[in-house]
């Protein structure tokens, strides 16, 4: 009994000295914990005040750095420069008011021919191709045609009988001067001399209105016969061949047949019909200049020859009609080019570029060159043209205002003014 006694005491004893030991260090990291806590409050303030003491300075310099005025855009010479942003003085100058038109390229029509056979045949010859250039006068065609060979007999009978009767006649004018002959014999075949006249001329002028000339009516008598037949077409005027209409062998001339074998053009002069809108129609006049660039670029001069009073309804413009030089034919007929018309020229006190122009809260406003940058500014505009504008009011003369890449300003401006969160 004494030995199990001792056995239960040195249990207990052992347990209440690991009891000890636990507490123990559970002591020691309690009292390490106060200590951390208290030298962590310590620390704290003097944190608090070295951050206190970095930021306040940034926001003092923030405090001391005034926002940009209501349209002010802050950029120094090296930004401006780097933007490519350019100025330009503010002055006086002329502007031209212009307008524009589409132009359709035609023949001058009184530069254009149509040629007509005017005879029933038969296609003979067909001497030019499209686009060869012919002269005035040139045969360019042949027709075989009995009409023109009826004619042609008729002409030689009638020119026959006029010289058999004008010998009678002068014999028998020659015996009633010398009395030999009686009156009556003398008035006889002076009539049948007159009536011979009469057919002969009336024969001429049949084969005048074939388009013989003088020339070739002098030369039937000596005409072989098998050339009555033939008859030459020659070209009316000097230019170069736009249509060719018919074919060797093609009859032509007769009912429900052809009657044209060629259009010629004389395109050294050619016709642009211009569409001016109704409300610019009544500022032209015949005599105005006008200007168009062919596909290559090159400008050509003209002059409006006609301004048509009566508006299209469809399109709401009306027909203006100009001609131009075109030596090298380079105004090919067909275009359709764009016409530019000036009006008149005014003198103004004060003109900008319309590229310095930029509309803010749908009014035109400028920028103009400050110390700091720049400064939006309003503008009342007045007249102008394609490229400048009057200013009737909001700058001076000689200051400067931004006049290429414009826009970078307008969109500066406007980050300036989305509100800060």
């Amino acid at each position: 009994m004494a030995r199990a006694a001792r056995q239960c005491y040195a249990l207990q004893t052992a347990r209440d000295g690991a009891d000890f030991a636990i507490m123990t260090r559970y002591r020691s990291v309690l009292v390490l914990a106060v200590l951390a806590s208290v030298a962590l409050g310590a620390a704290l303030p003097s944190l608090f005040s070295a951050m206190r003491s970095r930021i306040a300075p940034d926001r003092q310099s923030e405090a001391t750095e005034p926002r940009p005025a209501d349209g002010e855009v802050r950029l120094s010479a090296a930004q401006i420069e780097a933007s490519k942003i350019a100025t330009a003085k503010v002055g006086p100058g002329v502007v031209t008011r212009r307008i524009t038109a589409p132009a359709a390229i035609k023949p001058d029509p009184d530069k254009i021919a149509r040629v007509a056979a005017k005879v029933a045949g038969v296609v003979e010859e067909m001497r030019k191709r499209l686009g060869d250039q012919v002269a005035r006068g040139e045969t360019i065609a042949i027709i075989d045609s009995r009409e023109v060979a009826e004619a042609k007999s008729e002409y030689l009978a009638a020119s026959a009988n006029f010289d058999l009767q004008n010998v009678l006649f002068q014999r028998e004018k020659g015996l009633f001067e010398k009395k030999i002959t009686a009156e009556q014999l003398f008035l006889k075949a002076k009539t049948v001399f007159m009536e011979a006249k009469v057919k002969l001329d009336l024969a001429r002028q049949k084969l005048a209105a074939l388009d013989m000339s003088e020339q070739e009516i002098a030369a039937l008598p000596s005409q072989p016969i098998a050339d009555l037949r033939r008859k030459e077409i020659r070209a009316p005027i000097s230019g170069r061949v736009i249509e060719r209409l018919v074919s060797v062998g093609q009859p032509v001339g007769g009912e429900g047949q052809a009657k044209e074998l060629y259009v010629i053009s004389d395109l050294s002069v050619v016709e642009a019909e211009l569409a001016v809108p109704a409300t610019d129609l009544a500022l032209l006049r015949e005599g105005q200049e006008v200007r168009i660039s062919n596909a290559e670029g090159r400008d050509f001069a003209g002059k409006i020859t006609y301004v048509n009073a009566m508006i299209t309804r469809e399109t709401r413009s009306g027909q203006v009609l100009a001609r131009f030089a075109n030596p090298d034919f380079s105004l090919r007929p067909g275009s359709l080019l764009e016409a530019e018309i000036s009006l008149k020229e005014a003198r103004v006190k004060l003109k900008i570029p319309r590229s310095a122009v930029m509309i803010i809260d749908g009014k035109p406003n400028v920028f103009v060159r400050t110390p700091e940058g720049f400064t939006k500014r309003d503008v009342e505009l007045g007249r102008g043209d394609d490229n400048w504008v009057e200013v009737v009011s909001g700058l001076q003369q000689g200051e400067q205002i931004a006049v290429s890449n414009v826009f970078l300003l307008k969109a500066e401006l406007g980050k300036q003014n989305i509100p800060e969160e």
